[in-house]
């Protein structure tokens, strides 16, 4: 699977408008916290869908972001543990975080609506 993000849709309605994406997740940007959270598989989508938007009731995307778009962009992708730079024991759950600032619109391959 590739790289993918959860996203309120009227976030994504105005990174269109914008050409930047500039969430890192729910509640909070990118400037903020220093990346961008994704998921690297279903099972981490799922997880994350269910822990932090659980109660959301807005309609939700998914965007599925373009790997060679963002390193074209000049942003880098690092798996890391949830928080980044806590210790790594072994069974620790990789996320993959993407780095170097806002989501340039370009870089995301395909938008679908997330069902639940």
């Amino acid at each position: 699977m590739s790289l993918q993000h959860i996203a309120l849709e009227s976030d994504w309605q105005d990174a269109q408008i914008t050409g930047s994406y500039p969430v890192s997740t729910r509640d909070h940007q990118i400037v903020e916290v220093g990346f961008m959270h994704c998921s690297g598989s279903a099972e981490q989508l799922a997880a994350v869908l269910e822990r932090f938007y659980a109660d959301v009731t807005e309609p939700l995307l998914v965007l599925t972001l373009d790997e060679q778009a963002l390193a074209d962009h000049g942003l880098v992708v690092r798996h890391e543990p949830p928080v980044p730079g806590a210790p790594v024991e072994e069974g620790t759950e990789l996320f993959p975080h993407v780095y170097g600032g806002e989501l340039p619109v370009a870089c995301v391959g395909d938008v679908f609506p997330l069902r639940r």
